[in-house]
């Protein structure tokens, strides 16, 4: 199947000050980590490819939460909510059911998911401005693995 084919993409929210960012690595994301600022919005975040974080995304200071992933469990599903400042709280949902939420429940909501069976999160970008998280949007696809296990 071609990548046009599996490959989506969920515009982004929030008021995109600052300066543009795109997460990338090579295999499966299998790691998020979320700064946030007390009772407050999204600072910064980073995710794991495989067995490598990407650089920080925003600040890492803040209250820190993180959750990994199960081998074959993907993330299918982002929502939150935003302002015209920041993303206030964010929510990943995985393949197995289980979800991750950060931040607190102020704004404006969002609900990310893909529009083709079997596609997963593959990257994510937008805007940030030193201090959080202005603008988060999601790309997804399918993930091909050249291994037969």
């Amino acid at each position: 199947m071609p990548l046009g084919d599996s490959y989506s993409y969920s515009p982004t929210v929030g008021g995109g000050s600052g300066a543009t960012y795109v997460t990338s690595g090579e295999g499966r994301i299998t790691g998020v980590r979320i700064w946030e600022l007390s009772g407050n919005y999204i600072r910064g975040f980073q995710l794991r490819y495989e067995y490598g974080w990407t650089p920080v995304i925003g600040t890492n200071s803040g209250d820190e939460s993180e959750m990994t992933l199960f081998d074959d469990e993907a993330i299918i599903q982002i929502s939150g909510k935003y302002t015209s400042s920041y993303i206030y709280s964010l929510v990943f949902v995985t393949s197995r059911g289980r979800s991750f939420q950060v931040g607190q429940p102020t704004g404006s909501s969002f609900n990310f998911y893909p529009t083709h069976d079997g596609a997963e999160l593959r990257l994510l970008s937008g805007r940030q401005n030193g201090q959080g998280i202005t603008s988060i949007g999601a790309h997804w696809g399918a993930f091909y693995s050249n291994s037969t296990h």
